[in-house]
């Protein structure tokens, strides 16, 4: 995980026992659930927001197992999305207090959590994979084929986030599903994610169909109408990527699997990929804007001994002339010409010494502003 998940118990007076408690006057620092934060920390203390956690959670707080009573999360009225609520870390944070690049990674982690989560409090398997009864007989699983990712604004440390999840059917060999990203203590829509996923056989490694019993088995937990995360025509998740070709102007070439880059599948899991993603981009980018759109197509299974090489190269938009021209290959890169507020570029990653596609990709990057 990569923010913490404020505790909450099944009991509502406990849990708002916990809200209000306060550290005596002589303390300099306030411990929220083991974790401390300085006592004049960002005006509103942490505290105050726990206590409206507490009111909308508590109460509806049921025996279940022990993850289920500590995470703050729950289906919504209908049944139909479900939201979880999680606090910054203070180590997902930058030098201004501010969530960094690598948080895009970390709330891909979060999205992917709080949909696992979701299948579980609808009775879906707890083995990581969400799959329904008829799918664990079958041997069948998930996989992502597509993600993307939009950020508005980044939270800071101690803020607390809400995220709500739905899933919906997409066509006959996959599911979807969506997200939305808010500031809990104001409801602002600070990101917004979607993803397509496709049924595989976990033995053949194969693409199949999804049946109509699994259908049936998942839709009904499905909003009935059909509801986007970007309902807007021609939005970016749309888009499709053009291939990078090569020679790229930037690269990071022998990227190898950590352990921690693997799931319970033994295959590479989704985040890495973020990670190896960003190896390539030019140093001056990273210094001077953040990332504010990324999509990644999924195209082939990345094992635990695969050598990974990650190439990126501008993208040359309609309005070029506005977009700094960078140079350099294998990682080097001249400073960025001008005072750009947006750039895109163009990613791929694929197995070194084959050279088969793993994954394609495509980011926006905006100047930061001053804080």
């Amino acid at each position: 995980m990569s923010m913490l998940k404020a505790p909450c118990n099944a009991a509502a007076d406990h849990l708002q026992a916990l809200g209000q408690c306060r550290p005596p006057a002589t303390s300099p620092r306030r411990r929220i659930f083991g974790v401390s934060f300085p006592a004049a920390h960002r005006g509103a203390p942490v505290v105050s927001v726990l206590d409206r956690v507490a009111a909308a959670d508590g109460a509806a707080a049921v025996a279940g197992s022990l993850a289920d009573r500590l995470r703050l999360g729950s289906l919504t009225e209908d049944g139909l999305s479900y939201k979880e609520r999680f606090i910054v870390r203070c180590y997902e944070v930058g030098i201004n207090k501010t969530a960094t690049v690598e948080t895009i990674a970390n709330l891909l982690q979060i999205f992917l959590e709080v949909g696992c989560n979701h299948a579980q409090s609808v009775g879906f398997s707890t083995d990581g994979f969400a799959t329904t009864t008829t799918m664990r007989k079958l041997h069948l699983i998930w996989v992502t084929a597509r993600m993307h990712i939009e950020i508005y604004k980044y939270p800071a440390w101690s803020d607390v986030i809400e995220i709500e999840t739905w899933c919906q059917g997409e066509g006959r060999i996959g599911t979807r599903r969506d997200w939305i990203l808010k500031d809990y203590a104001t409801g602002q829509v600070i990101g917004r994610a979607t993803s397509k996923w496709v049924m595989m056989n976990q033995d053949t490694r194969r693409l199949q169909k999804v049946s109509d019993d699994v259908r049936d088995e998942y839709l009904v937990f499905c909003p009935r109408e059909l509801r986007l995360a970007f309902p807007e025509k021609n939005n970016s998740s749309l888009r499709k990527i053009s291939k990078l070709e090569d020679p790229a102007q930037h690269s990071k070439l022998g990227l190898v699997p950590r352990r921690a880059d693997l799931d319970m599948n033994q295959h590479v899991n989704n985040v890495a990929y973020i990670g190896w993603v960003l190896e390539s981009m030019p140093q001056e980018v990273i210094d001077t804007h953040e990332l504010q759109t990324i999509t990644l197509d999924y195209r082939r299974e990345c094992q635990h001994d695969d050598i990974v090489d990650s190439l990126t190269g501008q993208e040359l938009t309609d309005d070029a002339k506005t977009i700094p021209e960078l140079q350099g290959t294998n990682g080097s890169a001249t400073a960025i010409k001008g005072q750009q507020d947006c750039c895109q570029f163009l990613h791929l990653l694929r197995l070194s010494g084959e050279g088969l596609e793993i994954n394609r990709g495509h980011t926006e990057w905006r100047k930061k502003t001053a804080r």
